[in-house]
């Protein structure tokens, strides 16, 4: 692992030829899923995505290999699960008819600032740890960097230490079990004044990688010289509890 993936809880890799090609192979093949049926929300300015690009187990799509430097820093799985197409539209975020004004106004003002897995269930959306990611690469897919990836440096270690608090005691097996929105939301807080803010303009042929616990999010759409939307794909392996923390 890199010092600053350890300090800063991510890094940005150079641009690498190889990568360029997976990206430029994956921007073609996703204009085909975003005609096809797919998640829109935010007033259809954010398509989830999520295991939309149909890449092959071995990390590959239309026969071009999943590749470059950033995977000397990452455990490999066995099969790479499909990845996620996050895909940014101009006017990111808009309101949701079934979205509270609080839930919109975090997305707009707090860039939607989350750590991946924590997944909210129920009437009120508490927060469960249902899928403890490994880590979460993003492999943009073209050039536009409106609306970019944020994150807040050296959260990682924030919230790593307040999860490790409040699982103390409980078998792995069981983390799933336990609510965890009270001290995520208070950890948030923390963060948002303790850590620097981060924008992320990144491009193809780059990797964006982030410790699993780092606390990031979207910007919103300010872009005023593209109307093209904003592409990338996010790799985030599944990994057993015992070893999320």
């Amino acid at each position: 692992m890199t010092s600053s993936l350890v300090r800063d809880g991510y890094i940005v890799f150079p641009a690498e030829e190889a990568v360029l090609r997976w990206a430029q192979a994956a921007h073609e093949v996703a204009h085909r899923v975003l005609n096809g049926p797919g998640e829109r929300r935010h007033g259809g300015t954010w398509f989830v995505g999520v295991d939309a690009l149909p890449n092959a187990l071995d990390g590959s799509i239309s026969g071009v290999p999943l590749a470059g430097s950033w995977l000397d820093h990452v455990d490999r799985p066995a099969e790479w699960h499909r990845a996620q197409l996050s895909v940014v539209f101009p006017g990111y975020p808009q309101r949701d008819a079934d979205e509270s004004e609080a839930a919109h106004r975090y997305r707009r003002d707090r860039d939607a600032a989350h750590v991946d897995g924590l997944l909210p269930e129920g009437p009120d959306r508490r927060r469960h740890l249902r899928e403890p990611h490994g880590f979460v690469a993003g492999l943009p897919l073209n050039t536009v960097t409106a609306s970019p990836l944020v994150v807040w440096r050296g959260s990682h270690a924030i919230m790593q230490s307040a999860f490790r608090a409040r699982f103390a005691g409980v078998e792995p097996e069981h983390w799933g079990d336990i609510d965890v929105t009270d001290v995520y939301q208070q950890t948030r807080r923390t963060v948002f004044a303790a850590c620097h803010r981060q924008p992320l303009a990144v491009v193809p042929g780059q990797v964006v990688l982030l410790h699993r616990h780092l606390l990031h999010g979207v910007a919103p759409w300010r872009e005023t010289r593209t109307m093209m939307p904003r592409m990338i794909a996010y790799f985030r392996p599944v990994i057993s509890p015992a070893d999320w923390l």
